[in-house]
């Protein structure tokens, strides 16, 4: 590891193409060579075809110090029983190095793939976490917990052994300003949407969090807040660009970021990338997102300037996670994008970032 190359308060998404076995090995080679440079931490993320764990089990298995995340998996996907079991078995396989990132996708999301209701969402999650915390604690007696979502009676009938840690770090996802309240009252970090700027973590996100900590008297100090930054690095700046712009054209078409729309006063901008969204016109859709939504979410640049555009936008979070922009790009593309930005960053100079 380079002991002095700053790269400790970034992670890096791992994207991997292809099927089989192949995949798995590309996922671990990732996160060797990221360990290896000096990031902090390595994320892997959860879709309807592809879990979150298993690729963190491989993940564990290939590295010795860098961190684990999950970024984010489904919370309402598994029973709390269930998590608390995984997350187990991940943290005493990475000897203690996970951290559990946990969200709720869209209210769509949550009825139609997960089959749980979509009401009250802060509120399951807070519940989530406060079974998950409990059951971390099985070692210590039965667990008994009667709540709005989840029922759970569980007496072991056999010695628990205690976790390889006393706490489990668990960071909840969230863009709302009622799901980040539920991270600033129940969770260890936020983990924030690439579409999060500087300005909506300002006069959105950290207020909400204060209430959160108000809620629960907890004083947040060792809160972290975690951000992403989309990344597309290519000698030719203007297709990356592109590529930042249709990733920022697919979000902005949901109106969970009308909020953050109206902020920065892109609210026409918005408009006409729905208007060309609904067209399916790609390239109205592109040409619709502002140049300064583009810098301000997504880094686009070329390979020599990545390490120091990314410097720039982690002054803004406690940990800021790397990753290629994910729509517009197959697997075996985001596999290549995740490779450029790995070799970028550890490429440059040490002295280029402040660790």
């Amino acid at each position: 590891m380079r002991e002095d190359s700053g790269l400790s308060r970034f992670g890096l998404t791992i994207f991997t193409g292809g099927r089989g076995p192949r995949r798995f090995r590309a996922a671990a080679d990732l996160a060797q060579r990221a360990e290896e440079v000096g990031f902090g931490a390595v994320w892997t993320g959860e879709l309807y075809s592809r879990s979150a764990t298993v690729p963190m089990a491989i993940l564990s298995a290939a590295t010795d110090r860098i961190k684990i995340g999950s970024d984010i998996a489904y919370g309402a996907g598994r029973s709390p029983l269930i998590w608390a079991a995984e997350a187990r078995d991940l943290d005493e396989l990475s000897n203690g190095r996970i951290v559990l990132g946990l969200g709720n996708g869209t209210a769509g999301m949550m009825r139609n793939w997960l089959d749980v209701d979509p009401s009250a969402p802060a509120v399951r999650m807070e519940e989530l976490v406060t079974v998950l915390r409990k059951l971390w604690r099985l070692h210590e007696g039965p667990v008994h917990h009667d709540g709005r979502f989840y029922r759970l009676h569980l007496e072991p009938t056999t010695a628990t052994p205690a976790p390889v840690r006393e706490h489990l770090p668990i960071w909840t996802a969230g863009v709302g300003p009622r799901m980040v309240r539920a991270a600033g009252r129940v969770a260890d970090g936020l983990v924030c949407h690439p579409m999060t700027t500087p300005a909506y973590l300002n006069e959105v996100i950290r207020p909400e969090l204060a209430r959160g900590f108000s809620d629960t008297e907890r004083s947040g100090d060792d809160f972290v807040v975690k951000g992403m930054r989309m990344c597309a690095v290519d000698n030719d700046e203007e297709a990356a660009r592109h590529r930042i712009a249709f990733a920022i054209g697919q979000y902005a078409a949901s109106r969970v970021y009308d909020k953050l729309f109206a902020l920065h006063g892109w609210d026409g901008a918005q408009q006409r990338i729905r208007a060309a969204a609904k067209d399916r016109d790609a390239a109205a859709l592109v040409a619709a997102v502002p140049d300064e939504a583009v810098d301000t979410i997504g880094i686009a640049c070329r390979p020599d300037e990545l390490r120091t555009r990314a410097a720039t936008h982690a002054d803004t979070f406690d940990h800021l996670n790397l990753c290629g922009p994910p729509w517009g790009l197959g697997p075996e593309e985001l596999e290549a994008a995740t490779d450029r930005i790995l070799s970028a960053m550890a490429d440059a100079p040490a002295d280029r970032v402040t660790a």
